[in-house]
């Protein structure tokens, strides 16, 4: 009888995760995504010479990793891994924001609200196309530099 409940215990947390893992899988932006710079505006400028985004469910959540070349030629890398419910995590390499706080409003888009010693500074909006082929994100607010940012970054599924 113990040994019947421990197996049962055991197959629930596994379908558990399972369909945890499904969920997050479902999520149009995981994958890998490079910035398209010919159909990016970044204000003020210059914009990164390239940026590579890589989505991965994971069973903390769906982490995000960023590595590329910013417009001074600096090599740049970030990451931050959340369950995408709204709540700040911690966000490595970001020169703008320290926490993050992304929130999935569907499929196919979120929200992040960037935060710099628990102050937004910046608001972001990712929204990947119906084709599944295009993720543009739109960012406003004031980097860390003081200056009104307005960025609108297009990246193309690899």
């Amino acid at each position: 009888m113990k040994k019947s409940l421990f197996l049962c215990s055991v197959a629930a947390g596994a379908a558990m995760l399972i369909s945890a893992s499904t969920a997050l899988a479902g999520d149009s932006w995981i994958g890998t995504w490079k910035l398209n710079v010919a159909k990016s505006k970044y204000s003020p400028g210059p914009g990164p010479q390239s940026l590579t985004l890589k989505f991965e469910a994971t069973p903390d959540g769906i982490k995000l990793t960023s590595d590329g070349v910013d417009g001074e030629g600096k090599a740049m890398h970030g990451a931050y891994t959340s369950k995408w419910d709204g709540q700040d995590v911690p966000w490595t390499g970001n020169p703008n924001a320290d926490t993050a706080s992304p929130k999935r409003s569907d499929a196919n888009s979120y929200e992040n609200l960037w935060k710099k010693g628990g102050k937004v500074v910046i608001t972001s909006k990712a929204i990947v196309s119906g084709d599944g082929k295009t993720l543009t994100t739109t960012q406003t607010g004031t980097n860390a530099k003081g200056q009104p940012l307005n960025v609108t970054a297009v990246y193309d599924k690899q």
